[in-house]
């Protein structure tokens, strides 16, 4: 791979990354919440009456519009983009590591084993998400921090520098680090995500040019084939999320300021044997309809760029 074919897919990665993250903050600071400790501030206690008058209190799950609720009712508008700075400078990074890892730990794979075979798919993904994790997640503890911020109306919000300065002054370098674990946990959940994308996406390229055989152009792209490849990165990450969502809740609970769960399997077996192994599902929902479209966006401009820059 050559280096401009590297700057592609690095610049693409990015972009694809920054616009997906834009246009679903708000269900990932809803995500969060669900996800922490935390989750008592928003349940909400239902009185209902039995056949002989008497009451009685039942504890109402929270949801994504209940949580939304009370956070525009308490916090304001604003705190629905809580940690968009860190979200922000660390996603056009994150993304362009991964597709540029990705990209060329495939095309060396691809010389070695059978091409664009799943052995091969398993090994890109696995390697450009351990990349990217590594990499970058200070940011993203600073990002969670910064969505479990939670204030009333007219408090002053902690900024991503006073974070900063709070993370580093009671935990040291060590604490930026907390919650990785979970997240190369997560990468399995890229592996799914990506084994299902390029096989659909071949079938689809497959169907495509048999097709369009008697065309001059055959490399040309109409907006239904970009709507295809969103449909197809959609369905892939939909498999792979329900499989291994566990992790994204014990993440969550890792990067707590104060948190008292220590390791992945700490946090297993105290969130199951605590709360329910349902637990450690909360925000599944919310995850899905932020994750679906954000993933549908961010790959759709990642293959649009890619195309447009000649590739």
């Amino acid at each position: 791979m050559s280096r401009r074919d590297t700057l592609v897919h690095l610049f693409a990665g990015g972009c694809g990354g920054t616009v997906g993250a834009i246009l679903t903050c708000p269900l990932e600071v809803v995500k969060t919440r669900l996800q922490s400790s935390a989750i008592p501030l928003y349940i909400s206690t239902v009185q209902l009456s039995t056949v002989n008058g008497a009451a009685m209190t039942r504890v109402a799950t929270p949801g994504l519009l209940h949580c939304l609720k009370m956070i525009l009712e308490k916090e304001g508008s604003r705190s629905l983009f809580r940690g968009l700075g860190p979200n922000l400078v660390g996603v056009a990074p994150s993304r362009a590591i991964y597709f540029a890892t990705y990209s060329t730990t495939k095309e060396q794979m691809n010389r070695m084993l059978e091409p664009d075979s799943v052995p091969v798919h398993v090994v890109s993904a696995s390697t450009a998400g351990f990349t990217a994790i590594t990499a970058t997640n200070p940011i993203w503890l600073i990002k969670t921090r910064m969505q479990l911020d939670a204030r009333n109306r007219g408090e002053q919000q902690m900024s991503a520098l006073q974070c900063v300065r709070r993370v580093y002054q009671t935990d040291g370098l060590r604490g930026f680090y907390r919650g990785m674990s979970a997240s190369y946990a997560g990468i399995s959940e890229t592996v799914i995500h990506f084994v299902i994308y390029e096989s659909i996406k071949r079938r689809l390229l497959e169907t495509r040019a048999a097709t369009r055989m008697d065309q001059e152009n055959e490399m040309a792209r109409d907006p239904s084939d970009f709507m295809q490849m969103m449909m197809a990165a959609a369905t892939s990450k939909t498999c792979a999320t329900c499989i291994a969502y566990p992790h994204e809740v014990v993440r969550t609970r890792l990067r707590e300021e104060g948190t008292r769960y220590r390791s992945f399997l700490n946090t297993v077996s105290t969130v199951s044997r605590e709360e329910g192994f349902k637990a450690l599902y909360r925000g599944l929902t919310t995850h899905l309809v932020r994750q679906i479209p954000n993933t549908a966006i961010m790959m759709a401009t990642y293959e649009l760029v890619v195309y447009l820059l000649g590739h």
